[in-house]
């Protein structure tokens, strides 16, 4: 499951910009005089399944003996000079799009103090692992104007680089958005990692809160994510029939805000 998270992550670059995976190679730390041999094959197994899946083909990789182990991708691709999404091309009117539940960073924060079910964890090793392939090509026949992957930065963090990038304001509707079983009841107890809590200090002063919205909350938006989905700015116009589109790929999504003229490079939470 390690090498299947880590491809899907690596993979999810690629396709937030609208490409497609061409090869990929294996970079590896990995203790070997400490830690069996047979945990690093099940990485690479892990990682090769999912590769397979992306259609991309392994043409090697490097490696290194190194205290803790670390694994991950190098990926190339190929997307059309015209097709490239961009995260700085939002426009106003445009609604925004999330294909993954938020909520990882919080989770996989219990699992280190086993604080989570197995469902919950099948669950959430399940989001992680799911790769953004069929987002990707739902959204390739529309007019997307922007899009982004949200992981270590959080959704609002990654929202924030669409605005200033675009130099437009964007509202979330934080009621919108599709959080993972558990991940309040576990916020609530403090069970929060330290990279989110970096990314709601981050951004304070560009992010407007209602005052309704909790610090929990606001925490929660800010969650540091391991492979989520994708952030698509589409024209309102086409916002339902791409997530019809998303539907029919069996991938899960919510419109979870707007792009505006106002406060552009600022974020406004409701």
């Amino acid at each position: 499951m390690f090498g299947q998270i880590a491809a899907a992550n690596s993979l999810s670059d690629v396709y937030a910009m609208g490409g497609k995976p061409i090869t990929v190679m294996n970079i590896v730390g990995f203790p070997i005089n400490t830690l069996d041999k047979s945990i690093l094959a099940e990485i690479l197994a892990g990682a090769s399944d999912k590769v397979k899946e992306s259609g991309a083909a392994l043409v090697g990789g490097h490696s290194i003996d190194d205290q803790e182990p670390k694994f991950g991708l190098s990926v190339t691709g190929t997307v059309h000079p015209d097709r490239i999404r961009s995260n700085a091309g939002a426009k106003p009117g445009d609604r925004l799009i999330l294909t993954k539940p938020i909520g990882v960073g919080i989770l996989t924060t219990a699992i280190k103090k086993d604080l989570l079910s197995k469902e919950d964890l099948d669950n959430v090793m399940h989001v992680m692992a799911t790769l953004n392939k069929d987002a990707a090509e739902a959204m390739e026949p529309y007019n997307v104007n922007a899009c982004t992957d949200v992981t270590g930065f959080g959704l609002l963090g990654h929202t924030l680089e669409i605005a200033e990038g675009s130099q437009v304001g964007i509202v979330i509707d934080h009621k919108a958005v599709p959080i993972l079983p558990k991940t309040k009841e576990l916020a609530e107890q403090n069970i929060i990692p330290g990279g989110t809590k970096k990314n709601h200090k981050w951004i304070c002063g560009r992010v407007e809160y209602d005052k309704a919205i909790s610090e929990i909350d606001q925490l929660i938006l800010c969650d540091a994510i391991t492979s989520g989905g994708l952030l698509i700015s589409v024209p309102e116009a086409e916002a339902e029939a791409l997530q019809r589109t998303l539907e029919d790929k069996q991938v899960t999504s919510a419109i979870i805000g707007e792009v505006t003229d106002e406060k552009p490079g600022c974020i406004k939470v409701i």
